[in-house]
């Protein structure tokens, strides 16, 4: 395992009265990242989901979705995988949340993609009830990440039998040997417009509270991250008031960390709309994951970035800069997703 692992020094910088005193420290370094693949379906209909969506990702379909198409989406989607946190670490992303996939058969085509292969990556994924067909799943590295348990969380509304809506994936295991869990999530949209859709997206944030509140009943000091596709921005009422997520570091133990805030205070987004930038890829962290001290003891939070580089903005046109998506409407564009993805980073002193 020692081959793969990243060993970086921080120079860590202590105000005295005397000055300042530099203290050299070694860190592991684990990058974890999400990405909204943007309908990563295949060219077959499932009979068991939503026909008339699916039948538009095929060859006779709208969009003339073709094996061709397939294939470079894969190859589009891989590439970006590849390059997740390599600015920093040479190895990249250990685990990766995604949403819009359609089943396991399009990750295991994924992940076998020759840019990434040879990282191994294995998958969690459990079918869900979506009506648009598409769920949440997490990718790792097993020389990094070993899975202890999974489960995939129903996500209904009370009084409303006919709502379909994407599960919620608890991913439990060990980073390098320390407990740490996963919720990858994929909140529903703001189709119907923001107050409108806004009840449906204040219950899913009292479920991913719910399962972080069951998690820290059995360990109040959970290291616990909330990642995903929430479909609102970091000040929204689902984040902030129903999530109890915030900007600062400064924390009680009902509260989390907002990893995005500083981002979005900045201007920056993760998809663009009717020329307004929201940031709605996210990662939210429990208090044990934050260290104020920069100990280091134990994985604690380092940096998160919001990975925008050219190649993944639109090139030209009415939409130049926007995320460069893999279809605008029924053409064909060759692009990736209209999402950036997002990563950050955790560190901990090597033993």
């Amino acid at each position: 395992m020692k081959h793969r692992l990243i060993l970086l020094t921080f120079i860590l910088f202590t105000k005295v009265i005397l000055g300042q005193n530099k203290q050299s420290v070694n860190l592991n370094l684990e990058c974890i990242a999400f990405y909204n693949l943007e309908n990563l379906f295949d060219t077959i209909v499932d009979p068991d989901t939503n026909k008339i969506l699916q039948e538009d990702f095929t060859p006779l379909g709208a969009k003339k979705f073709t094996s061709q198409k397939y294939l470079h989406k894969l190859k589009n989607m891989a590439f970006v995988i590849d390059t997740l946190g390599k600015e920093t670490t040479p190895l990249g992303a250990s685990i990766i949340g995604v949403c819009e996939i359609e089943n396991r058969l399009v990750l295991e085509d994924l992940v076998s993609q020759s840019s990434i292969a040879d990282k191994n990556y294995q998958i969690v994924h459990h079918e869900g009830p979506d009506a648009r067909g598409i769920d949440c799943a997490l990718l790792y590295d097993p020389l990094h990440f070993k899975v202890t348990s999974s489960k995939s969380v129903k996500f209904s509304i009370p009084g409303n039998d006919r709502f379909r809506s994407r599960d919620q994936l608890v991913v439990s295991g060990e980073l390098l040997g320390e407990k740490i869990h996963f919720i990858v999530i994929h909140w529903p949209s703001r189709r119907g417009g923001e107050a409108r859709s806004r009840p449906k997206r204040v219950e899913a944030a009292k479920l991913s509270k719910s399962i972080v509140d069951s998690l820290k009943q059995i360990d109040k000091k959970a290291k616990v991250i909330i990642m995903g596709d929430f479909n609102d921005d970091p000040i929204s009422p689902s984040i902030e008031d129903f999530l109890k997520a915030k900007g600062s570091t400064i924390l009680n133990n009902n509260q989390m960390y907002n990893a995005m805030y500083e981002h979005y205070k900045r201007g920056i987004g993760t998809l663009a709309y009717r020329d307004q930038w929201n940031l709605f890829d996210q990662f939210i962290l429990t208090p044990s994951l934050i260290d104020n001290e920069k100990n280091y003891d134990d994985f604690t939070f380092y940096k998160s970035v919001v990975y925008n580089k050219s190649f993944l903005k639109n090139p030209k046109g009415n939409y130049k800069g926007y995320p460069y998506r893999t279809y605008g409407g029924s053409n064909f564009l060759g692009g990736y997703s209209d999402h950036f993805p997002v990563y950050m980073f955790l560190v901990k002193k090597t033993s």
